[in-house]
Parts: C-alpha cells; sequence; structure tokens
C-alpha cells in the first residue's frame, strides 16, 4: 500500500511546526533573559552604592545576577556567602603559615598567626551561622523577621570584629613580607564582610519599615 505522505514531505511538516517555533522561543527566552540580567545588574550596582566598597561588591556580586534578580534578600545572600568564602580562603592561608611558622625563630609571629587564625575560625562560624539564618528568614514585616535579621546582623558585626582583631598582635612582629602579605589579605575580607553587613543592614531596615 502506498504511503500517504512522502518521507521528504513529512520531513518539512516535522522542521515546519517544531524546529521554527522553537527557534522563535529560544531568541524570545534569550532576548528576555538579557533584558533581566541588565535590570538584575543595575539593581545591584545600585544596592552597592550604599557599601563602603562599592565597586568591590559590585564587581563580586554581578555574576550572580540571574539567581539575585531584583530580590534584596538574595542579595544579601550572595554577599554573605562570598564573605564565607573569602574568610574560609583566608583562614586556610593562615593555618598554614602558622604551621611554617611553629619551626621558625620568631614566637611572637608563630603566636600571632595563631591568634589570627583562631579569629578567622570564629568569623566563618559567625559568616556561616549568618547564611544560615538567612536561608530561613521568614517575610519582612513580623516580628520573627525582625529576630531572625537581628541575629544575622548580630553575627556579621561579631565575624566583622574578629577579622579586624586577627592583625592586631602583629603590631609587635617585625616588618616583612609574611607580616604584609597577612594583613593585606585580612584587610581584603574585611572589605567583604563589611559589603556584606550593610546590605543586610538595608534589607533588615526596608523590612521593618
Amino acid at each position: 500500500m502506498k504511503p500517504l505522505f512522502s518521507v521528504p514531505f513529512l520531513t518539512f511538516l516535522f522542521f515546519y511546526f517544531y524546529s521554527v517555533p522553537t527557534l522563535s522561543s529560544y531568541v524570545y527566552d534569550a532576548s528576555a533573559t538579557t533584558t533581566n540580567v541588565i535590570n538584575s545588574t543595575d539593581f545591584i550596582r545600585t544596592s552597592c552604592s550604599a557599601t563602603l566598597y562599592p565597586d568591590i561588591c559590585y564587581t563580586s556580586l554581578y555574576g550572580y545576577a540571574n539567581a539575585i534578580q531584583k530580590d534584596p534578600a538574595r542579595l544579601a545572600r550572595a554577599a554573605i556567602s562570598v564573605s564565607l568564602s573569602k574568610a574560609r580562603n583566608m583562614a586556610v592561608y593562615v593555618s598554614n603559615l602558622s604551621r611554617e611558622a611553629d619551626y621558625g625563630a620568631d614566637p611572637r609571629a608563630s603566636a600571632a598567626l595563631h591568634d589570627c587564625f583562631s579569629n578567622m575560625g570564629d568569623a566563618v562560624d559567625e559568616i556561616r551561622g549568618s547564611l544560615k539564618q538567612m536561608q530561613r528568614v521568614v517575610a519582612p514585616g513580623s516580628e520573627s523577621f525582625r529576630f531572625q535579621m537581628g541575629n544575622v546582623q548580630t553575627w556579621m558585626s561579631a565575624a566583622l570584629t574578629d577579622e579586624e582583631t586577627c592583625t592586631d598582635g602583629f603590631e609587635d612582629v617585625a616588618d616583612g613580607t609574611m607580616k604584609t602579605e597577612v594583613c593585606k589579605r585580612a584587610a581584603k575580607v574585611k572589605k567583604f564582610t563589611s559589603n556584606a553587613l550593610a546590605l543586610v543592614n538595608s534589607y533588615a531596615e526596608k523590612g521593618t519599615m
């Protein structure tokens, strides 16, 4: 029995009804996605202008524009997550240096590194706690929201203090490459935490107005 439609004709139907709409949808979605990203990056840039280090804030967060959209809660969570990553890296870096310093001739440098590592470890724990709280935070406006955001603000403030304390012990350490590098890296970590705290404060303030 002769087929009702030839193979070439069936191929034409397939590409007409399936391929063309899919291509159109792809072009439309890509355009919409581009627009969303632009709006999100503008939102991130505007929000970061309220921090002490807006350039660092924007460059560290614009890569998360798709996830953040224009949501201040997501923005705060992303900033906390970035600061957590920086604090962890710093803790590992100082830990490695402290093990090397244990075999050195300068007990003050060794003590300063151990104290710095302890402070950075505390900061990591506090930032991690802040992130977990932000992931469970309720809708703005309620008493529970104020309580949860108060916890986040307290922990992020404590983390910033611990990061600042990290370098206090180096005042009595002789100047050198190690001291300079540790203090420089610690100062950079503090900037990320400061920015995250500023975005947390902004979100908490808007949510309790």
